[in-house]
């Protein structure tokens, strides 16, 4: 197949050519021979119908290696997302890469992380006005889960909530199979209809396997039904090296590219076209303690690798990285998410997810969305790479000035030293000690606090349109009308209320 090259892969190749090739046709055999579980009589009918091998009793889909290499051809080679009011927002294809908050951490955390609590809807606004005022973050997620809505709608509420705080293209999922649907209607209210949203979606969906080599019935209905709204569907393939994946690096990219093509094939049969991102968040198994670490190298180097498998097939990539596993945001969570965020960025991932996350992902921070944005200013500067244009490398200038020269007061200075230097915002110090103390001696997680709390102390602005506010509330509160919820804790109201 003509997209399948090794062209597109990214500055960091783990994998080498044949690597990826000797991959690939492992998977076709997996795929081929032993087959993925679908908990979804649908999905099998569909996917017989197409021509797979289906066992129904046992609930499984074997898959031709045409299958599968049709359904790659089928995929588009990338995705635009677009802002509420139909603006291009975010490409994801080729060298396009972009930063979203870590998404459907349970707690959340002020200050240096160490008082963690359940997350509740004021939360998730907070997250999401500061990440609409962060340059570096370009896409929204739905960062927690909010506990203080019923668990009907604790999806969509998400959702909401985002779209009445920014403008910025969301990743979001589904908790249930009707949730989609929902939140689907949600999204068509608000960008101006069903054909609107497929032309310019503003939204992309996780759906997530669960290894090894099985869909559940919700996963299953996800995919079908983001292909079914043209919707673009994220693949989150989460081997857990040594516990539901093999223990080597090599059989966890393995199962993590069967179960992923196994996702594309079932959109694809539904309706070729579909847009789909190849993600995923894998981890290393930690056999001291039981844990998931996403902070390990092993981890990130699983991901770099799948994303060579995603540039092989010619889709856009995604994955979970620039997290730590501390508990707090001191010096691992430092080196984790730094590490991360630059392996990420050098494999040529197309969306990192992982911003403000800590322990595991199963914390969001204020605090640390602030300084990872730093980390992603820095990754974008060190992406730009190095101008040796003949004025950037200053021969001349150099000749000429001869030793001993003084370049401080020089025009090529003044000309360069803005567009060389990525210059962080105020809570990276970069000033001698004298002017520190001098200035309060503030540390990083304090100076991000006061940045934080100058965010939220300014008006929130206005995301979306009247019209459009109004349309959104008044699918939401049809929503609540079937569940018989009468009020949010950020509105809206149930009608009548």
């Amino acid at each position: 197949m003509a997209r399948m090259g090794f062209d597109a892969q990214p500055k960091l190749r783990i994998l080498s050519d044949s690597d990826i090739r000797r991959i690939h046709e492992s998977a076709l055999d997996i795929l081929e021979n032993t087959g993925v579980m679908f908990r979804s009589d649908e999905a099998l009918k569909i996917l017989a119908g197409a021509g797979a091998v289906v066992d129904f009793k046992a609930g499984r889909a074997r898959f031709p290696k045409k299958m599968v290499l049709d359904a790659i051809a089928g995929c588009p080679p990338g995705v635009t997302l677009y802002t509420t009011d139909g603006k291009p927002a975010v490409k994801l294809e080729g060298n396009e890469f972009h930063y979203a908050p870590g998404s459907t951490a349970l707690k959340s955390g002020a200050g240096d992380g160490r008082d963690a609590k359940e997350a509740v809807s004021a939360d998730l606004r907070d997250i999401v006005r500061l990440v609409d005022r962060l340059p570096h973050i370009h896409l929204q997620s739905t960062a927690v889960v909010v506990s203080d809505v019923p668990r009907a709608v604790g999806d969509l509420y998400r959702l909401y909530i985002v779209l009445k705080y920014s403008n910025k293209p969301v990743i979001t999922g589904a908790f249930s199979i009707e949730g989609l649907t929902d939140m689907k209607n949600m999204l068509a209210a608000v960008v101006g209809g069903d054909r609107v949203l497929a032309e310019k979606p503003v939204a992309v969906f996780d759906v997530c396997p669960s290894p090894p080599l099985m869909w559940t019935d919700i996963s299953t209905h996800n995919i079908m039904d983001c292909a079914r709204y043209s919707l673009p569907v994220e693949f989150i393939s989460m081997p857990l090296s040594g516990a539901n994946a093999p223990a080597t690096i090599a059989g966890s990219v393995l199962q993590h590219t069967a179960e992923t093509l196994s996702g594309v094939v079932l959109a694809q049969v539904v309706r070729k076209g579909t847009p789909v991102i190849y993600g995923g968040a894998p981890s290393f198994f930690e056999m001291r303690f039981g844990t998931t670490p996403m902070g390990s190298v092993e981890t990130m180097m699983v991901d770099v690798c799948y994303a060579q498998m995603g540039k092989f097939y010619g889709l856009p990539t995604h994955t979970y990285t620039a997290t730590t596993d501390s508990k707090l945001l001191d010096m691992q969570a430092g080196v984790e998410s730094s590490l991360g965020s630059v392996l990420g960025a050098l494999g040529g991932i197309n969306v990192i997810s992982g911003p403000g996350m800590y322990d595991f992902l199963t914390c969001q921070s204020l605090t640390k969305l602030v300084v990872d944005n730093e980390i992603c200013g820095m990754v974008y500067r060190l992406l730009k790479g190095v101008d040796t244009s003949d004025d950037a490398l200053a021969l001349d200038l150099i000749k000429s000035s001869g030793p001993g020269a003084d370049y401080l007061s020089n025009p090529h200075t003044l000309k360069f030293f803005k567009q060389e230097q990525y210059v962080p915002g105020p809570v990276v110090d970069r000033r001698d000690r004298k002017n520190w103390l001098a200035r309060g001696a503030t540390d990083m997680i304090t100076k991000a606090g006061e940045a934080v709390a100058k965010v939220l102390a300014a008006p929130p602005p206005a995301s979306l349109s009247a019209n459009q506010s109004s349309a959104l509330d008044s699918v939401v509160r049809g929503i609540m009308k079937k569940h018989g919820i009468s009020s949010l804790p950020l509105g809206p109201e149930a009608a009548g209320a």
